[in-house]
């Protein structure tokens, strides 16, 4: 949207609010300002990079994850609720810490708690297989280097001296688990002194360690998936703390490109709502933030991997509270409200990410001098915050559907029926595809856009296949008709054709709707070879809706209707 336009809108909405001073009243405290620099930042935003429609790894599973402290819970029914209450409010991932420091202790090479004489894998164990038991995929975060690994141990979060003793943990925990959990990461915020053993810290140093862990990581299970260290929202240029986007650049510069699979962050509000689009790499620090991480993966050739939201969370700290709120304070109304919006705008704006890890379900025991334990969701008796109640309403009622962003045949949303297999070949986006063989195979799902690609291949062997949207071929309005009206694809050419994008439809309302692709057999070839490589889903540009939206948006965002109601009353009285 141009600058003339976005000045004048937000003159508009300036003009109105400062026409109506009792409307201040109406609204939260603080609200107000939110509500306009959400109005004022999408009109102003600039353009980004962020490779949106680029085939992304590991952006096909279910997106919602939580962060947990079931190390602390010393009863297995504690941990037992917390998976069924996080398993009933619709997440799927659990992101954990495994810290090295309880584990491989009192030495090198032993794992046993003197004190109270057990092993130390027991709560572990305990916890890998209870996930495993409620149907919860697991991030292990690995950090936190035991006395024994350094010389100078006065911070636990100090990397060892020597780092393949790092090394030999992260494959001694990746064996161990072998099967029962693929994800882990390695380290948290490294670009933070308080997590590098309150120490300067150092990109390329910490790279040394990322290579080792990763290569040792993969030698133990070749299928485990590395996610890089949630890295911290900071504008520090350092160098104690350093700049997020500085320190992943050189991260790049020292060589991590190959040395993991998935890139993470951290989305904290602070501040802000989570409609701040404001994107100043030195000035501004709220939810929009991961876009700059994107930006950097997309210069340095690394558009083909997802950003997975290690945190995502607003500060619910009381108002009677006495030191300054370092996180920023907001309500709980307002913490659930905006937790819950972010994740929408997450889901619909960035194909870019995969899981969101909210911060955090519960601390075990009470402690509410600590500001941090505002964050949480659930007080440590399992009383639910509204925070908790807001996210599984959306969880849980939320329809499955693909949302804007290249979506690969493995997506959690398609539904196959028949004898489809999972083809491994680099030929294809991400080196698979799904594959049918056999007339009357189908594959079903739901999207939310106006526009869909189907990525496919083609070649003398390939089949004839139908498609419906919305229950009819009409809708699949970017392929032939044949003679039923059906909307029909021959996938039969001379020479193969890989990662071929055929449009299947374009103009659709606005919304969500329904797909069904169905193998119909041979064709005009001598086989009914279908391979889906995947969907691409894009929303049209409407321009002058955009527009009208925008100042019915303000009208609606300054809450003109209410104040209107309330002249109308006061005049109808005098």
């Amino acid at each position: 949207m141009s600058l003339t336009l976005a000045v004048v809108s937000f003159a508009l909405a300036m003009a109105v609010f400062l026409s109506f001073p009792g409307l201040a009243q109406l609204m939260e405290e603080g609200e107000m300002k939110v509500r306009l620099m959400a109005i004022y930042s999408r009109l102003t935003s600039r353009q980004t990079n962020t490779s949106d429609l680029a085939p992304i790894a590991h952006t096909a599973v279910k997106p919602l994850g939580i962060n947990t402290m079931l190390q602390d819970e010393v009863e297995e029914s504690k941990v037992r609720k917390s998976l069924q209450m996080i398993r009933d409010a619709g997440f799927t991932w659990v992101r954990q810490q495994f810290p090295w420091r309880e584990i491989e202790v009192p030495s090198e090479g032993r794992y046993w708690d003197t004190k109270f004489n057990h092993s130390t894998w027991e709560k572990y164990d305990r916890i890998v297989n209870l996930a495993q038991e409620y149907d919860l995929s697991l991030i292990v975060r690995l950090d936190s280097p035991p006395d024994w690994t350094r010389r100078e141990s006065s911070h636990f979060t100090r990397p060892p001296d020597d780092l393949s003793d790092f090394g030999d943990f992260v494959y001694t925990v990746v064996s161990r688990y072998r099967g029962k959990v693929k994800y882990y990461q390695i380290w948290n915020e490294p670009n933070l002194a308080v997590e590098w053993g309150q120490r300067d810290v150092s990109a390329s140093e910490f790279t040394k360690l990322l290579k080792i862990a990763y290569t040792r990581a993969k030698e133990a299970d070749p299928d485990c998936v590395v996610i890089a260290p949630g890295l911290a929202p900071t504008l520090d240029p350092g160098p104690h703390n350093r700049m997020d986007t500085l320190f992943l650049q050189e991260m790049y510069d020292a060589g991590a490109k190959d040395y993991f699979d998935v890139m993470s962050t951290m989305a904290y509000g602070l501040r802000r709502g989570p409609d701040d689009r404001r994107l100043d790499e030195k000035d501004e620090m709220n939810v929009s933030r991961p876009i700059l991480l994107r930006e950097v993966m997309v210069r340095n050739g690394d558009a083909a991997k997802p950003i997975w939201l290690s945190e995502l969370a607003w500060n619910a700290l009381p108002k009677d509270y006495p030191e300054k709120p370092f996180w920023g304070r907001v309500s709980e109304a307002q913490q659930a409200k905006y937790t819950v919006r972010a994740l929408e705008r997450i889901q619909e704006e960035w194909p870019w990410v995969g899981v969101v890890n909210l911060w955090f379900f519960k601390p075990a025991t009470k402690n509410d001098k600590d500001q941090q334990y505002y964050f949480r969701m659930v007080d440590p008796d399992f009383t639910p915050r509204p925070v908790w109640e807001a996210v599984k309403r959306f969880a849980t009622n939320r329809p499955a559907a693909m949302l804007r962003g290249y979506h690969q045949e493995d997506h959690w949303t398609i539904k196959y029926k028949g004898q489809w297999q999972t083809i491994r070949d680099q030929r294809a986006s991400l080196g698979t595809y799904a594959l049918s063989r056999f007339a009357g195979d189908s594959l079903s799902f739901s999207f939310r856009g106006t526009d869909l690609t189907l990525v496919t291949s083609q070649g003398p062997q390939a089949g004839y296949l139908q498609v419906w949207v919305d229950g009819s071929g009409a809708r699949a309005n970017q392929l032939p008709a044949d003679a039923q009206g059906l909307a029909s694809l021959e996938l039969q050419a001379p020479q193969e054709r890989w990662q071929a994008k055929i449009p299947i439809a374009k103009g659709l309302p606005a919304g969500l709707h329904t797909v069904e692709v169905r193998n119909m057999g041979a064709g005009l070839a001598a086989e009914s070879s279908i391979s889906i490589d995947g969907f691409i889903v894009d929303r049209s540009a409407n321009p002058a809706g955009g527009i009208i939206l925008g100042i019915l948006g303000i009208c609606l965002l300054l809450g003109l209707p209410g104040f209107l109601a309330q002249l109308l009353q006061r005049r109808g009285q005098r």
